[in-house]
């Protein structure tokens, strides 16, 4: 059903942009970038950083129902 995401590299963070992301549930609040568009949404990643691993998993997972919906 097309692509979910994508990986950016930066000198200071790595983004992930979640192309329908405004339109998931985040309830653990991973995306902390590109919350005022529409449509996207990031997660904005910097060295040191811990991520919720399943939090993650469950994010990426919506994303693809919501694409084969």
């Amino acid at each position: 059903g097309g692509g979910i995401c994508t990986g950016e590299v930066y000198k200071s963070v790595v983004k992930l942009t979640f192309f329908k992301g405004a339109s998931l549930e985040d309830p653990s609040g991973l995306f902390n970038s590109s919350l005022e568009g529409k449509v996207r949404r990031a997660i904005d990643l910097r060295e040191g950083d811990r991520i919720d691993e399943e939090a993650l998993k469950a994010l990426v997972r919506a994303a693809v129902a919501l694409n084969v919906a």
